[in-house]
């Protein structure tokens, strides 16, 4: 099996496409609007709320926080997350100037 030549590509290339790979989850895309949609820090309510395992939501936690879209705090025996809204905010802006890109596929195929 070949591997991925990342080293052809741009770090803003690569970066964008790593997280694009962690958000490409449905479960994950759950979370961060179950996040969002609390407007605050929420602790240990995902598999009621998902219908998911512990482990599979621990998962899908474990890559939204190693892109850094999210962060966890420790609360006693609990981990509580949030938005890390600066990490939103570079994320959005990759994705606004990746899409701000004219098509003109008018004269193609």
């Amino acid at each position: 099996m070949g591997l991925t030549k990342t080293d052809m590509f741009t770090d803003k290339q690569n970066h964008l496409a790593s997280v694009l790979k962690a958000l490409a989850h449905p479960a994950r895309i759950a979370i961060l609007q179950h996040i969002i949609k609390q407007n605050a820090c929420i602790c240990n309510d995902l598999v009621d709320e998902l219908g998911l395992a512990q482990a599979t939501i621990s998962q899908h936690l474990k890559e939204l926080k190693n892109i850094g879209i999210i962060k966890g705090n420790i609360e006693g025996t609990s981990v509580c997350y949030c938005i890390d809204e600066k990490v939103w905010l570079k994320i959005k802006s990759q994705l606004n100037t990746f899409f701000v890109e004219q098509v003109n596929a008018s004269d193609c195929c």
